[in-house]
């Protein structure tokens, strides 16, 4: 029986968000198996049957998951009817290095693919319209989701004070190890790291002692919402940590970057203009 796990985010009766779980699907292995991206090794073959398989659960043509390949940066793409007008060729290139996708079409679902960095998803209740951002630890010191919030105020008028927020599965704090290099970007980009890090023992198979970063990606992305205006009220977090539930939940650090992603997606049911 193959039937996709769904992670779903009460937002409103008008809108559908989401996070894929791991199981349900026709991947195996590393990608076992629901995996619905194409560009991180899986079978083609299964990728497409669970991309067909997530649409036929949501009720969408498969041409309107909008699925970008993400390369860790901020480029923010909208998605019009324009957009569908085009070749194949010309939407996969329009999706290349896009790490946030926004619309205000119905049944069009934009998505972002993550596997322990943190997916968010928006939704502008006053002007009908959704985003999907990917912020890994290079996009949450780019400031992603504030070039989101940007790009859709620009677009559809949004409001920050007006939208909700869900931030999804990903790495908790606890798990995030890193380097000093990591923590210099965080710190030199201006993030108050006195709230969002902390240096603990790390874990070292050879028992030699030693200390490492750990920052709350979580809060960091929170911080970023609430600074761009979004109320605290609004804005959601699945508490889920990535690395500590790979049996339910992809994670890149356990599973190796050769393995499944989590589809984080959002869509519109209806036009409010047929109302």
């Amino acid at each position: 029986m193959y039937s996709p796990e769904l992670l779903t985010y009460d937002l409103g009766p008008d809108v559908c968000a989401f996070s894929t779980g791991r199981n349900g699907g026709y991947g195996k292995g590393a990608y076992s198996s629901f995996n619905a991206n194409a560009f991180c090794g899986d079978d083609e073959g299964a990728v497409r049957k669970n991309r067909e398989l997530l649409c036929g659960t949501l009720g969408l043509d498969v041409p309107r998951l909008i699925i970008p390949h993400q390369i860790h940066r901020a480029e923010v793409r909208c998605i019009d009817e324009a957009f569908f007008m085009r070749t194949d060729e010309e939407r996969t290139a329009l999706l290349e290095g896009v790490d946030a996708v926004m619309t205000d079409l119905p049944h069009t679902c934009v998505s972002v693919s993550t596997a322990d960095c943190i997916p968010v998803l928006i939704y502008d209740e006053a002007h009908h319209a959704v985003a999907a951002v990917h912020a890994g630890w290079r996009g949450t010191v780019l400031r992603v989701t504030q070039a989101v919030l940007r790009a859709m105020s620009e677009v559809y008028g949004t409001r920050p004070a007006e939208v909700k927020a869900v931030i999804g599965p990903g790495i908790s704090f606890a798990a995030f190890e890193v380097g000093d290099e990591v923590y210099e970007e965080f710190y030199a980009a201006g993030f108050p790291m006195d709230k969002l890090a902390g240096r603990y023992p790390a874990r070292r198979p050879d028992n030699v002692p030693v200390e490492k970063w750990h920052i709350d990606l979580w809060q960091a992305n929170r911080g970023l919402l609430e600074e761009a205006g979004v109320p605290s009220c609004r804005i959601r977090l699945a508490g889920i940590c990535t690395y500590s539930v790979p049996d339910r939940f992809f994670s890149a650090r356990r599973l190796g970057v050769r393995s499944g992603r989590i589809l984080n997606g959002i869509f519109l049911k209806d036009s409010l203009k047929n109302r």
